[in-house]
This record gives structure tokens, sequence and C-alpha cells, in this order.
């Protein structure tokens, strides 16, 4: 089938945003408009800017991989955003807004010192540089895959595309274009669903009887086995993961900060939640409606075709028409920039706030500003190399790598916990926190599964490998407070610099100045 209607159509798309983000370019004067816009975004356009940062192109095909192969379990740790809100809103933003600059982590200093501020940023940094590259392979791999364009040109540009309005327009550019991704997905989303729909016989009417009376609807299984991915244990990881997404997370601490007010910043994550959970619930059900529109069609499937996050690509490159496919092309090309761009100024606030300033504590704005630019040129390319690596190993090198940054990256919501609620954490609780969570990651991260890295049977990991996360975040919190308690933690050279940052302080000094 010509796809050049397609090409012309995501080609517009990308020109069009390269403009976006020129336009903002001749503001870029200082590393406080670079990295949190003097503070001017409205809280619609944060919220926007959330949603776009939260649904990626790994969103694209696996929540519809994930509904077409069973059921729509995976939506369940997205409910514990919601519940996760109240506490945000209330305290953790306007805590935020009053306690830091540009870097979350500015927090941890303040509190342990700075190596817990340069363990926090490199944890970050790691964590979200490990999926950076997946996500530029995973787009480009499923746009290939259903247009036969080259995979490492489309690599190559739409990384160019997305470093530069980077680039050029600092977060104002990632926000605006996060806003203009938000309306193409949506649009996405209606023409995907309208033709998956009404496609096959009996519509969708059918289509819903067919996909209930298989329970394609199911949340999962009520069980309290936390040795497979039940609704307690998706419970339990969304809980953690979506508590440390927004108490400790730069992409997220990043965009209170941006707000003109905290009531804006409060509107803004409500607005981006209330819009995250639809979309999840509608990308699951577009995998239950493409397993539905072959179940009542009988159309072939091609042996070429042997899983499930195969099945969405699939279907719309051959039941789209030339132009509606470009549009939906558009909107999964967005939903990678979108979330790569967010992670690209991030990361370069981190680096440039917690380690590049730490380096040059005399820089000059403007040097700090030229480095931060320099910073997100350079993510980018390594980014670039790693999708092409994965293109050339077809993945081969990805379970090492998960398992590396896995290893490396977590503990941040055990260590902010530690920090706000515990008044007498100390130094060497933390550390303590630090490396007990290290090392039973390692252990578990190894040790799981049917099929470990590292066979420590009878000393393996027994549970489901999504409670990890949320156990390593336990242990560090827990081994933290329990050093702390002890009396050789309450040394003079071992206490946190300020016990005043905390939950506790901080709610009586608002009540004093209420």
């Amino acid at each position: 089938m010509n796809r050049s209607l397609d090409l012309i159509v995501v080609g517009v798309y990308l020109v069009g945003i390269a403009a976006l983000g020129a336009r903002f370019s001749r503001r870029q004067t200082s590393t406080e408009t670079f990295f949190v816009a003097k503070r001017t975004i409205p809280g619609w356009a944060m919220g926007m800017s959330m949603l776009a940062t939260m649904v990626s192109s790994v969103t694209f095909v696996a929540y519809p991989g994930s509904s077409y192969a069973g059921n729509w379990s995976l939506l369940v740790p997205g409910f514990m955003l919601l519940v996760t809100l109240p506490i945000v809103a209330k305290v953790v933003i306007p805590f935020y807004r009053e306690e830091v600059g540009v870097s979350a982590y500015e927090y941890f200093e303040n509190r342990f010192g700075r190596p817990a501020r340069l363990y926090a940023s490199a944890a970050f940094s790691l964590a979200h540089f490990s999926k950076m590259g997946f996500v530029l392979y995973l787009m480009a791999l499923t746009i290939s895959s259903m247009t036969g364009w080259d995979i490492t040109a489309v690599i190559l540009i739409v990384a160019i595309v997305m470093v530069a309005y980077t680039v050029l327009g600092g977060i104002e550019a990632v926000i605006w274009t996060d806003v203009v991704q938000g309306f193409v997905m949506w649009i996405g989303i209606a023409v995907a669903l309208g033709y998956l729909l009404f496609l096959p016989p009996g519509g969708p009417a059918e289509v819903f009887s067919l996909a209930s009376r298989n329970a394609k609807f199911s949340l999962g299984e009520l069980s309290w086995d936390w040795t497979r991915p039940t609704i307690p244990v998706a419970i339990l990881y969304g809980l953690f993961w979506y508590g440390q997404r927004y108490v400790a997370d730069q992409t997220m601490v990043q965009r209170y900060l941006l707000a003109k007010s905290d009531t804006a910043a409060r509107r803004g994550i409500y607005l981006g939640a209330f819009l995250c959970v639809p979309v999840w619930a509608f990308f699951m059900l577009i995998g239950t409606s493409v397993w539905a529109f072959f179940q009542l069609t009988g159309e072939a499937i091609p042996g070429a075709i042997t899983k499930a996050d195969q099945m969405f690509p699939y279907f719309l490159s051959v039941h789209l028409p030339p132009g509606m496919l470009g549009l939906l092309l558009a909107a999964l090309t967005g939903a990678a920039m979108t979330m790569l761009a967010s992670d690209l100024n991030s990361l370069a606030s981190v680096a440039t706030a917690d380690f590049y300033q730490s380096l040059r504590p005399r820089s000059s704005d403007r040097e700090r500003l030229r480095a931060a630019k320099a910073i997100v040129v350079i993510v980018g390319l390594l980014n670039v190399v790693t999708a092409i690596i994965l293109v050339q190993t077809k993945g081969s090198v990805l379970s090492m790598w998960f398992a590396v940054s896995a290893i490396a990256s977590g503990g941040l919501a055990g260590l902010f916990l530690l920090a706000f609620l515990m008044a007498r954490a100390t130094r060497a609780g933390v550390y303590a926190g630090i490396v007990a969570s290290t090392l039973f990651t390692i252990w578990a991260v190894l040790t799981k599964g049917a099929n470990p890295m590292v066979d420590a049977i009878p000393f393996h990991f027994p549970y489901d490998e999504l409670t990890i996360g949320a156990i390593g975040n336990i242990v560090l919190f827990v081994v933290g407070a329990l050093v702390s308690l002890l009396p050789a933690g309450r040394s003079r050279a071992s206490t946190a610099q300020r016990e005043t940052a905390t939950l506790w302080h901080w709610l009586r000094s608002r009540s004093e100045k209420a």
C-alpha cells in the first residue's frame, strides 16, 4: 500500500512541532526560563503536559497488547494515581513550591547533605535514561513494522526534531507541544475506536457483548497470592509507583514549579490525572476491540504476527486508509517525543543544578544555561545510539540493562518519606537505608522469576516482580528509621541538617501563618 500520504501527514506534524519549539527560542535567556518558565504556565496546560508525560509510545503498544491477550488488569495500578492525588495536592505541591528552586533533590540536601542529593539525582537520571532509548526504539520499530519505513531513519528524524525543539524552546516548548500532542492523541483514539467498533458485524453492541461474555473487562483476580500479579499486587505496585512519581520524580515536581500559583498547580495535577485514567482505559478498550474484531470477522492473522503487542499496529496498517493511518502515526510519534523531551529537560535540570553547579559554583547563569543545552544534546545523542544498538541486537540487551537500572534507581519514595515524615531521621540512617534497599534490589532482580539471572534456590525472590519496587522503598524507610533511632545514629556528625523541613514543622508553620 502506498504510504506517501501518511508520510506527508507525519512530516507536517513534525515540522509544526519544530516550529512551535522555535517560537519560544528568544525567551530562553536564563536557567529559570529554560527549566521552570519563570512559573508562568497556566494550570490547564500543566495538566495536559502531565497527561502527555504519563502516556508514551509504550502505552500505545503495551496497553492494547495486554488487554488483547488477557483482561484489564494493567489498569488497576493506574487507579492508585487517583488515591495519591489528595495528599499531593494538599501537601506535596505547596511544600515543594516553597522548598526548592529547580531540582526536587535540593530538598534531600537540605535534610541530609549533598551525598543524599547526589544519590537521588543519580537514581532519577539512571531510571529515566534507561527507558528513553527503549521508548525511541519501540516507537520506531512499531512505525517501521506498520509502514516499511527504515527504522534507523525514523529514529534519527524523530530524535533530531525532539532535541531541536527542546534545546530551542526549553520547558515552554515542551509544555505547549505536550498540549498539542494531547489533542492529537485524543483524536487518534477516537479514530481507532471508530474503526474497531463499527467495522465488525454487529457493531459496538456485539463487540461489547462478546468481550463481556469472555471476561475481557475483568480487572484481574482478587487473591492475596503475592507470587502472581493479582489485584492486591497491582494495588501495592500502583501506590508506590505513582507515589514515587508524584513525590520524588523531577519530571513531576518540575511541573509543580511551573504553575503561576499553588491553586493552578493543584488544578493542573487533577486535570492531568483525570485525563490519564480515561486514556489508559480507552487503550485497554482498543486492545479488547482488536480481539473482538478478529473473533467476529474471522479474518486470518499472518504467521509473522506472533505477539499480542503486534495486533493493534497490524490492524491499523491493514484497515486504516492512507491519511488516517498518518494521523495515528503522528499521535504515536508525538507520544514518544513529548515524554522524551520532558525527560531531556528534567535530566538537564538535575544535571545542571545538582552536578554542574556543584563542580562550578562560581559559574554564571549564562554558563549554566549553555551547559543545560549541551546536556540536552548529549543525552539526546546517547539515546539515539542506544536505540540503534537495540535495532542491531533486536532488543536482546534490554533485560540486562533494565536489571542494572532497577538496582541503581530505586528507593526514592522511601527516601522522601523518611525525610518528610521522620524529624529524627539522620544521615547515618539515610545511608544505611540506601545500602539496604540497594542490596535488596540486587538480590530480588537477579533471583526473581522462573528463569532467574542467578540461580539462588532456595534463596530466590519468592514474590511477583511487581512487588520489588514497593518492598525496596519500604526497606529503605524501615532501615533508615531504625538506624536513626539508635544512640550511635544520633551523633552530631550524622544529624540531619534541617529537621525543620518535615511535614510536621511545615504544617505548624502553615497553621501559624493562617
